[in-house]
């Protein structure tokens, strides 16, 4: 193992520089003879970076070969390039985190690379923090941020994610993985001009919104066709709807007419009985003048009883308001009545209040005398203070004993209840370890459900085998402490953890024929050593492993059933893997050192340890520990077993507790039946003690209340003459009342008879009335008859007149005339069938009308055999012919649009034609040129190759690509250059060259190749290296970085190259005694002697 402080070198050209901040060419930078192409790399500084300490390297401006063995540190300076120009690690297809690219055991890392610049050269430092993955970022001595960093770097034409420019050793297979897309993409970018690439995204545009275009322009096409269609089948319903409205106009007509002729037929109606009605007037006047005396010698009557009923009326107001001032002094009389009888009422109830009080003394007072009598019988009666005295000492016993009891009972309640406890904080702990179980097999389920399966199909069926079978390892294994679980778990396999345990072979076979070939499961099975080994012991004791922090062997730290502890001490050796602390990483080269010691495990690495069996030198590999995920969950068996015992210890003493309390409840319940018997006893004697007391107290408080009663005597005397003086007051107000009721009733009888005198008198003036009225009926009857005729032909002229003024003002509202405007005095007079054209001519409907019939009957005939043929045209509306308009008004507009998008779509395709020519034709050139390249490289190799700019559709920007044909053998035809079909020695070549081909072309400041000749044969090597040294070392190239493990003898070299040797190993120079004269002296001492 190489000791940290022997990584230290520089490269040859620079091996005396420790100042990797400053610039290393400010002499180089004018060189005339070497000029580095802007944004060549001047310097790379390396600083706790992968296998570097420290290292600087100084390439060439040209093409600078990067030689060492393999893991000396050759793709650390491509890694360093990428990630020292702020490439991403996604690029190098190693670690994704910055951070691992820091060198194990170090914080930080750097890196510092000089690129040239005309006017100054650009210095860009990065500051790598393993802790939180960071960098700090630096530009010519100033901080700055990544985003800042990669400015400068595109300004300089320095594309690392290019596998055109970079390519890395990881990324070499994904080059000949690039489809032609991707390729022509990578080629523009590296060698096209600058906008060509720009160009190219452009066009990808502009031909996504062609397509667009063509598609709207398609669709309008297809919607303008689809909407004439559909307007072509309206057009049939459009004619058949104006054929169905012509009959409507004429019914419409028909009804404009057919109210003027009801109208002028009713209007010469009302004329006739205009004239009746004149005539009929004339005959009752007539009649009325031969009536007249005797209906004036009636009227005169008439006068003369006006006033006598007038002054009938009155005499009746004054005997109605008479009446009511009767009844108003009656109503007072009767509540007078009312008073006297409540003043009655109320001394009758004080009356009977007194007998009832006299009663109530009376019974007090004999009640009295039985008390009397009662206690002179009670005062006979023995002392019964003894037995009372007998019944209390009894019961003071009982109440100890009930109290012991008690006392027994809470203190078995106590026990009950912390037996109660016990078993449920049992049940607890019991269900928790359960719990844990179940966690394991759900985690078994997520992670691997055949095993899972299978577990279930196992529980179900464990009596078909004859020997002990085992549940996977994961289950059954149990750490003492979780914080160990993650050192069983990254010893054992994942596949053994899911495995399950058989003591016997035979019953393995069973259980993998079932599982396996008949439910098609995916498990394993183990069967456990027949000796066994779970007893085995270490090769050293762990006492003597103490002072390297060595604390326990892996076997102590989980408990397992001995079948499954046997087979991974016979496996995994667990009985002699230690475990040890942070002393053990401090003292680790110490600890490797140690005999017998294979694997070892610290806080957070496991290490590895061989020995060579050739010199017995150590190596060693150690990886991190990962936290546990299944056997952190750990569960101990025995205080398992512990916990189910007491459980059970538990429910047995409940059980006893329980016997005891029913039992110390029957003896409570007969304690309490006694007690309350000599409670029953003790009351008797006390109420038979407490009696003569008793009835003292009675007697004393009847009396008491017989004096109340005594005292509280009603006076009748007082009351009965009170009550006189109330009668006699209110018989004084009655006399007054009385008086007024006679009053009135005189006055009422009074105006009675003057009303009857009046009666008589009207009633002989109604006689000669009545007689006069009779000698008048027999002409009457007739002047009725002529009047009531007359009223008939009113009322029919009225109703004649309103109809006229209806039917008049229906017409004009039909014909939409002003409802107030009056017919002409030039029209009134004349007939319906002159009149209605003379009106409507307005209308323009005067030739219609006169068309028209004249008559009602021909009218409603003519308007019912229109109706008849406007019906037979169904399912038509206006709306058909609305929608007809508007589609076709939509039509024009989409003619319109459609216009408009084609005459778009034409411009559009103009612009896409002239930048097509901007982009196609410098690619063509391009391609052309690469094609010259890299068909002249493979001549000069005896072998065929081109390339060419493919696309399936000229249209297609996006599918254009580069195809790579090349041909190794003279009996091939030529095959395009895939993951697939060539060889990794063929695919190697063709991506050098064509890589060799951009050389001269490519417009980025420097080229990387990383082990790209590791899969080719010794002759294409040579004929690769050879083109490569052409090409490279020309004055018109960029920068070039060729990475390999080996070379060939013999090859040809270039003055111009740059040869940058990496070496590495335990036996590696110090930078210091570097002496590059003193080892060509050497060598040429040794030629020489030869």
């Amino acid at each position: 193992m190489a000791e940290p402080s022997k990584k230290q070198r520089l490269s040859h050209h620079n091996n005396s520089s420790q100042t990797p901040s400053k610039s290393f060419y400010k002499a180089r930078d004018v060189d005339e003879a070497h000029p580095f192409v802007e944004g060549s790399i001047l310097r790379i500084t390396m600083k706790n970076f992968l296998t570097y300490d420290y290292s600087v390297v100084c390439p060439g401006p040209n093409l600078n070969m990067i030689v060492g063995a393999n893991g000396t540190g050759k793709s650390s300076i491509v890694c360093a390039i990428c990630l020292g120009l702020a490439g991403k690690t996604a690029v190098l297809g190693r670690g994704d985190k910055v951070g691992l690219y820091v060198k194990r055991g170090c914080h930080k890392g750097s890196i510092e690379i000089e690129l040239y610049k005309t006017g100054g050269n650009i210095v860009i430092n990065r500051e790598i923090h393993v802790e939180n993955n960071q960098s700090l970022w630096m530009l010519n001595g100033k901080h700055c941020n990544q985003k800042t960093v990669e400015e400068e770097v595109k300004a300089l034409q320095i594309q690392v994610s290019n596998l055109c420019q970079f390519l890395p050793q990881e990324k070499v297979g994904e080059f000949a993985k690039m489809s032609k897309i991707e390729l022509l993409e990578a080629t523009e970018k590296s060698v096209g001009p600058p906008e060509m690439y720009e160009y190219h995204c452009e066009l990808k545009n502009f031909r996504n919104k062609e397509r667009e275009l063509e598609n709207v322009v398609k669709e309008k096409a297809n919607f303008l066709e689809k909407a004439k269609q559909r307007n072509e089948r309206y057009k049939h319903d459009v004619n058949r709807y104006y054929e169905k409205k012509r009959h409507l106009d004429v019914i419409e007509l028909l009804e404009k007419k057919k109210p003027w002729v009801e109208y002028e037929t009713t209007r010469k109606e009302l004329e006739g009985v205009r004239r009746e009605r004149e005539e009929t007037k004339r005959q009752l006047s007539a009649l009325r003048q031969a009536q007249t005396p005797m209906l004036r010698k009636i009227q005169e009557i008439d006068d003369q009883l006006k006033p006598t009923e007038a002054q009938m009326k009155t005499k009746t107001a004054a005997i109605k308001e008479a009446s009511l001032k009767c009844k108003q002094k009656q109503d007072q009389l009767d509540r007078k009545h009312k008073e006297v009888d409540d003043i009655k009422q109320a001394l009758r109830l004080k009356q009977m209040e007194e007998e009832d009080h006299q009663k109530r003394i009376s019974n007090t007072r004999r009640a009295i005398d039985d008390l009397k009598a009662e206690l002179a019988k009670v005062a006979d009666q023995p002392d019964v203070a003894p037995q009372i005295n007998a019944v209390n000492l009894e019961l003071r016993q009982i109440q100890e004993e009930k109290a012991k009891i008690e006392g027994e009972k809470a203190d078995l309640r106590r026990e009950k209840d912390n037996l109660i406890a016990e078993s449920r904080t049992l049940e607890k702990k019991l269900n928790d370890m359960n719990n844990m179980m179940n966690v394991k097999e759900e985690k078994l389920r997520g992670r691997h459900r055949d095993t899972y399966t299978a577990l279930q199909w196992l529980r179900q069926n464990k009596s078909l085998f004859q020997g002990e079978v085992h549940e996977p390892i994961m289950l059954v294994i149990n750490v003492k402490d979780n914080r160990y679980a993650k050192y069983v778990e990254n010893h054992i396999a994942f596949q053994d953890l899911r495995a399950f345990v058989f003591q016997r072979k035979d019953d393995m076979e069973k259980f993998m024929t079932e599982v396996r070939d008949k439910m098609n499961l995916k498990v394993n099975s183990i069967s456990a050593p027949e000796e066994s080994c779970s007893k085995r012991p270490p090769s050293r004791n762990i006492e003597s492993l103490r002072r390297f922090g060595f604390f326990s062997y892996l076997r102590e730290m989980f408990d397992a059933p001995d079948d499954v502890m046997s087979y991974l001490c016979h496996q995994y050796k667990v009985h002699d893997v230690p475990v040890g602390n942070e002393t053990t990483k401090a003292m680790i080269k110490t600890v490797i050192e140690e005999p017998y010691l294979k694997v070892l495990y610290t806080t957070e690495e496991r290490y590895t340890v061989r020995r060579s069996i050739y010199s017995n030198k150590i190596s060693t590999s150690n990886s991190a520990v990962h936290p546990s995920q299944y056997l952190s969950f750990t569960v101990d068996a025995e205080e398992k077993r512990m916990l189910e015992q007491n459980l059970k210890r538990c429910g047995v003493m409940l059980k006893e507790t329980d016997d005891r309390l029913k039992a110390l409840q029957k003896e409570a319940a007969m304690r309490d039946r006694r007690d309350n018997e000599l409670l029953a006893e003790k009351k008797r004697l006390s109420e038979l003690k407490g009696k003569k007391r008793q009835l003292e107290q009675k007697i004393s408080t009847k009396q008491d209340s017989l004096k109340q009663m005594e005292n509280s005597v009603i006076d009748l005397n007082k009351i009965e003459e009170e009550t006189k003086k109330k009668i006699a007051a209110v018989n004084h107000q009655k006399v007054t009342i009385v008086s007024a009721f006679m009053a009135q009733m005189k006055l009422r009888a009074k105006l009675s008879m003057e009303k009857v005198h009046l009666a008589l008198e009207t009633l002989g003036l109604m006689a000669e009335k009545s007689k006069l009225e009779n000698d008048c009926r027999g002409s009457a009857t007739e002047l009725k008859a002529i009047d009531q005729k007359c009223s008939r032909l009113e009322q029919r002229k009225i109703q004649l007149t309103e109809q006229c003024k209806g039917m008049l003002k229906k017409a004009k509202a039909i014909c939409k005339m002003q409802n107030d405007s009056s017919l002409p005095e030039d029209l009134r007079n004349v007939s319906a069938h002159c009149v209605l054209p003379l009106l409507l001519s307005r209308h323009s409907a005067e030739g219609a009308f006169s068309k028209l019939p004249n008559t009602l009957d021909e009218v409603d005939a003519m308007l019912n055999e229109e109706r008849s043929r406007a019906e037979c045209f169904t399912g038509l509306s206006e709306n058909v012919v609305d929608e007809y308009n508007r589609r076709e008004l939509e039509i024009k507009n989409l003619e319109k649009e459609f216009e408009e998008k084609t005459a778009a779509l034409n411009a559009y395709k103009q612009n896409i034609s002239e930048a097509k020519e901007r982009w196609l034709n410098p690619l063509k050139n391009l391609v052309e040129q690469i094609n010259n390249k890299f068909s002249e490289f493979f001549r000069s190799m005896q072998c065929a190759g081109e390339v060419d700019l493919h696309s399936e559709n000229e249209e297609e920007y996006d599918k254009y690509g580069i195809r790579i044909r090349v041909k190794f053998h003279s009996s091939t035809q030529l095959h395009e250059l895939t993951a697939h079909h060539q060889s990794g020695g063929e695919r190697s070549v063709s991506t050098m060259l064509y890589l060799m081909a951009l050389q001269e072309l490519n417009r980025c400041p420097f080229r990387v190749v990383d082990e790209i000749n590791q899969g080719m044969d010794p002759v294409n090597e040579r004929r690769v290296f050879d083109i490569v040294v052409r090409t490279a070392c020309k004055e018109t190239t960029s920068q070039y970085f060729f990475i390999t493990p080996k070379l060939l003898q013999n090859l040809q070299y270039a003055e111009e190259m740059t040869v940058l040797c990496v070496h590495n190993g335990p036996e590696m120079l110090p930078p210091t005694e570097w002496n590059k004269n003193a080892f060509i002296r050497r060598r040429l001492q040794r030629k020489a002697q030869a």
